[in-house]
């Protein structure tokens, strides 16, 4: 017996010291890679986040909000973003001047413009939150708090103010990516957004209302909540991204863009939106997980723009495939997956082998259940990107690696396009005397042409002052030079100008920046 009792000993020993040794070697593997294996997916290195770590429990064991609150605040900043508005000109803005409604004055104008007012147009001011996530001072925030903005302010805890450079943005998931110059920013460092469990506490933080430097708490309600409405491209389909954390800690108006923290004090999410029927907090708030965003803004701060991957599905929710087609479903068997309903032309599924009428169930050995914990998987990716999908085939499970690639069918890197050096222009501010002269209240003037771009090809000359840009109006060489850029790295590349020579004549130019 003793003997026995010996070799069974001799045993757990033995695996003891190999289950140590492998985790030190782990370890330490993971210690020169400069960030966790548990985190698969963690950008935070390309921002050299040092991975502050803090308790979040107090002696007795309860949960304690006091260490990731007060590391929170100082790293979630107040923004102010002010977009320049315009009037309309010369006669035409006295026209409409005499023929304004009176009962405009006491109701105001149904078609919602600024151009019956009497007087200078007053620019558009908005609020939001930003969460600084690099020491040298770069700020994640919501692409709506920033949107069309000519300038953007940036006032830190202690209440300094800076003015923020916009380095990039993605409509598609609400997520921007802004620069302050300085040092030695306090900085929030991301967080696993996948290991968030349903009931864990986690606080919002931001400036409701604008009331600064605002922590609330609540607990994680859901993950991966999709159908919350979103941005609806020309087409008239809806573009957003969406694989949102819900929360019922409180997020009001002016939320947007701040942090959703764990008690560790770690990045999980970006406040985005909240359901409501009044406005305001009705208990449902939600955020970006960080496993998207911090894909969003590593990808914009590394190459001017988002490398967006695509597993080239479309694809359905299986409860909602067996409601509405259940003919088409009767074979399958099993009750939680995502339905393969169709591919797109460009399907590298399709090329790897998946079909229609698959129920994709897993990827990179992750489950998945629904269409938004699919596309949380897939948009973590970069075209080139090889991954995993586990599927089931009537009866038979099968597995499939997939090479993910962008919309184009292709896995190269999708680089940053400079709209500026496309058009081959520079552009300046009109004074006041130079809107006297012309008998115009805004505008921009061209102030020189590169003989070798588009501006110089489609007869644009020096002098020339732009008063629109795709039916918007402008008033600053900044918001000029802004709306080109993105005009040049989205998907029509195109520039509908407006605007008059210096001579007063009314001129029209379409500028094709994709030829």
């Amino acid at each position: 017996m003793k003997k026995i009792w010996k070799n069974i000993s001799t045993y757990v020993v033995v695996a003891l010291v190999s289950i140590g040794a492998t985790y030190g070697m782990y370890t330490y593997l993971d210690y020169k890679r400069g960030y966790s294996s548990a985190d698969s997916y963690n950008y935070g290195h390309e921002f050299d986040q040092s991975g502050v770590r803090l308790a979040s429990l107090t002696s007795d064991g309860y949960p304690d909000f006091t260490k990731a609150a007060e590391n929170s605040i100082h790293a979630v900043v107040h923004i102010k973003s002010t977009v320049k508005s315009s009037a309309p000109s010369g006669n035409q803005g006295q026209q409409r001047r005499r023929m304004i409604d009176p009962f405009d004055f006491f109701f105001g104008d149904p078609r919602g413009g600024d151009d019956y007012q009497y007087g200078s147009p007053q620019p558009s001011v908005g609020f939001g939150s930003g969460v600084i996530i690099s020491k040298d001072g770069y700020i994640i925030t919501n692409n709506h708090v920033i949107d069309k903005a000519t300038e953007i302010e940036v006032t830190l805890n202690d209440n300094s103010k800076y003015t923020a450079k916009l380095v990039g943005a993605d409509p598609q998931t609400d997520i921007a990516l802004l620069k302050v110059e300085g040092k030695e920013f306090p900085y929030i460092p991301f967080g696993d957004s996948d290991k968030l469990r349903v009931g864990e506490w986690v606080l919002a933080v931001g400036n409701p209302f604008n009331l600064t430097s605002t922590v609330t708490a609540g607990i994680v309600s859901a993950k991966g909540r999709t159908g919350m409405g979103g941005m609806v491209g020309r087409d008239g389909v809806n573009q957003s991204i969406q694989s949102f954390i819900q929360t019922d800690a409180a997020i009001n108006r002016g939320n947007s863009g701040g942090a959703l923290v764990n008690t560790n004090g770690e990045l999980i999410g970006i406040n985005t939106m909240i359901y409501s029927q009044t406005g305001d907090f009705a208990g449902y708030g939600f955020a970006v997980p960080i496993s998207i965003a911090g894909k969003v803004v590593a990808d914009i701060k590394e190459y001017g723009a988002v490398q967006r991957a695509v597993l080239g599905v479309q694809i359905q929710d299986l409860a909602i495939a067996k409601e509405t087609d259940p003919e088409k479903t009767k074979d399958v068997k099993i009750n939680e997956g995502v339905y393969v309903a169709a591919f797109p032309e460009v399907s590298p599924a399709k090329q790897a082998g998946i079909q229609e009428g698959d129920v994709i169930v897993a990827i990179n050995g992750v489950k998945v259940r629904t269409s938004g914990e699919v596309q949380d998987q897939v948009n973590r990716f970069r075209p080139g990107d090889k991954v995993k999908v586990d599927i089931v085939r009537g009866g038979a499970a099968k597995s499939y690696d997939v090479t993910l690639k962008n919309n184009s069918g292709s896995t190269s890197v999708v680089k940053k396009e400079d709209g500026i050096a496309t058009v081959g222009a520079s552009f300046k501010d009109l004074s006041e005397d130079k809107k006297k002269s012309l008998g115009v209240s805004y505008g921009v003037e061209v102030t020189g042409v590169d003989n070798t771009g588009k501006f110089h090809k489609e007869g644009i000359v020096k002098g020339f002052i732009i008063q629109k840009i795709n039916n918007q109006p402008v008033s600053s060489a900044s918001q000029v030079e802004n709306i080109i850029a993105s005009a040049a790295n989205s998907q029509d590349k195109a520039l509908f100008i407006s605007g008059i020579t210096s001579t007063g004549a009314r001129k029209y130019y379409a500028v094709d920046l994709g030829e």
